[in-house]
């Protein structure tokens, strides 16, 4: 029977950097995210949690809080790109291990900013950026599990080159099962008019863990009438606490339930920027209603 160990990240209380006046300190993220009923975190933005392997190990355990993964950018498509994606990874992936984490969401870097929405590349990979980035992922998947036994799972974005349904399935075939799988975020999917159920049931056997996101289908379709940034949908609201947005999330977890797998399900709503009252009450509803779906596999611990 499958195992969907549900938990949160950094992300739903408005962080996105590692040092931002407007977002959350880290001590009331750990002592919320704990008061929310949630025991599995994340990472996220390298630096934002502490970076000292001891003082991270007694932060989660003073908070009775597991890490599930950390997180990191890739842009292996670009030429000699190797050597500066490896040591943001290896930071990530050494501290992951170190805390009791087994897994590192790897994530495409945008082809504009978030923020101004400055184009910094073409939105469109050459066949030959694409045979550098899934054979780069693969190289870096093999060399990160086997140098510190974390697994990479990679996230489809918004705004990055891999983002579509269509992109997925080819960012896949590129790929081995060996050594990278897929993070599927259910909000970027949505956002980028993809269907998560039609890439479980394509591609089962590498789901290897979940982002749970909604989107809000009213800004989505502003965002795509007028090809807005990712960072502007975000302050818009693009993305929404569930159940009110798409994807539906019961019928998800159950096609996820019946692939007899253990998988982490991190709840990730992008709030940046947000109010430091605004994430506690938004988490506390989702772990909740995450609990109500009645999929037995569900579990919190």
């Amino acid at each position: 029977m499958s195992v969907i160990r549900v938990g949160s990240a950094p992300d739903s209380w408005g962080v996105w950097f590692p040092e931002d006046p407007q977002q959350t300190p880290y001590g009331r993220f750990l002592d919320e995210v704990s008061a929310s009923g949630y025991e599995w975190i994340e990472l996220g933005p390298y630096g934002y949690l502490p970076t000292d392997p001891q003082q991270l190990r007694d932060e989660l355990a003073a908070h009775n809080l597991k890490l599930s993964a950390g997180t990191v950018f890739e842009h292996l498509h670009q030429d000699d790109s190797w050597d500066a994606v490896w040591t943001q990874i290896e930071d990530v992936a050494k501290l992951t291990a170190a805390a009791g984490g087994k897994h590192v969401v790897v994530i495409p870097e945008m082809w504009r900013d978030p923020s101004s929405g400055e184009v910094l590349e073409d939105r469109n990979l050459t066949a030959e950026q694409w045979k550098k980035k899934t054979g780069g992922m693969n190289e870096l998947g093999k060399k990160m599990f086997e140098q510190y036994g974390v697994k990479a799972q990679y996230h489809p974005h918004a705004d990055s080159h891999v983002d579509t349904e269509e992109n997925v399935y080819r960012f896949l075939d590129g790929t081995d099962s060996e050594y990278v799988n897929l993070c599927l975020d259910t909000g970027h999917i949505s956002y980028c008019g993809g269907d998560n159920l039609a890439i479980i049931e394509r591609a089962p056997e590498r789901i290897g863990y979940l982002h749970l996101k909604q989107v809000d289908p009213e800004v989505r379709a502003k965002v795509e009438a007028e090809d807005l940034p990712f960072g502007e949908a975000v302050k818009l609201g693009a993305m929404i606490e569930p159940p009110l947005g798409i994807p539906d999330l019961p019928p998800l977890l159950a096609a996820i339930e019946k692939l007899d797998i253990d998988v982490f399900a991190i709840v990730e709503q992008d709030l940046y920027p947000c109010a430091v009252d605004v994430p506690l009450p938004i988490a506390q509803r989702t772990r909740k209603y995450l609990g109500s779906c009645g999929i037995p596999s569900v579990t919190f611990v």
